[in-house]
């Protein structure tokens, strides 16, 4: 298994840029010039949504507060901005389990195991993609593939910025949703290094286990 070059963006970044980048680098992993490459970042404001004639968790797309992108994952509108990070995971599942649901299984684990750092107890829900508390989704979880390689990936609410813009969509299609974030949970700020820190820990745990 190749190892895991974990890479952090900062803050700020264009969403289309960064998709060209994953893109890019979904190539040369098929090519084997690099290893698995996970990206960890915080988007400028945008809302996104998969490739789906049903938009309707867009709500009113002309009059919303940031621009919206069509894109390459599945999955109903998200947002992304800052306070919240973005892991983006590059990984060749042929050297792994051939397996999307595994994969977003892992993710979650990744993003659970990271929130205990923070005495946040997150769990999975049954027929639910993502992370939540009790009701409250904290994460959520798309993915893409390219002859098994892997793109996108996860955005995990961390700070109370991350909040508000979620109020003029329908969070992942799902009525009545409410979104949190590991600062309101934790009843404490948590900066933005703490979180990357605490998620790649979690993330050479699960996908870069010891032989």
């Amino acid at each position: 298994m190749s190892p895991l070059d974990i890479r952090d963006l900062g803050a700020n970044l264009d969403f289309q840029e960064t998709w060209k980048l994953q893109e890019d680098l979904v190539r040369q992993r098929r090519a084997d010039e690099i290893s698995d490459t996970v990206l960890l970042l915080e988007h400028s404001p945008v809302y996104t949504i998969g490739r789906t004639r049903d938009q309707s968790s867009l709500r009113d797309p002309q009059h919303l507060p940031h621009p919206a992108v069509e894109i390459n994952r599945g999955g109903q509108a998200t947002y992304h901005g800052p306070g919240q990070l973005v892991g983006y995971l590059i990984l060749d599942l042929t050297q792994r389990q051939k397996d999307l649901h595994h994969h977003l299984r892992n993710l979650e684990e990744t993003i659970i195991r990271a929130l205990t750092t923070f005495q946040i107890e997150a769990t999975r829900r049954h027929g639910l993609t993502g992370v939540w508390i009790d009701q409250r989704k904290i994460a959520s979880l798309g993915v893409g593939v390219r002859s098994w390689v892997t793109l996108h990936g996860f955005a995990l609410n961390v700070q109370r910025p991350s909040l508000p813009p979620f109020q003029a969509i329908t969070p992942c299609g799902l009525d009545g949703v409410r979104m949190t974030c590991a600062e309101e949970e934790y009843g404490h700020p948590i900066g933005m290094g703490e979180m990357k820190k605490a998620i790649s820990t979690t993330l050479r745990e699960i996908f870069q286990p010891e032989d």
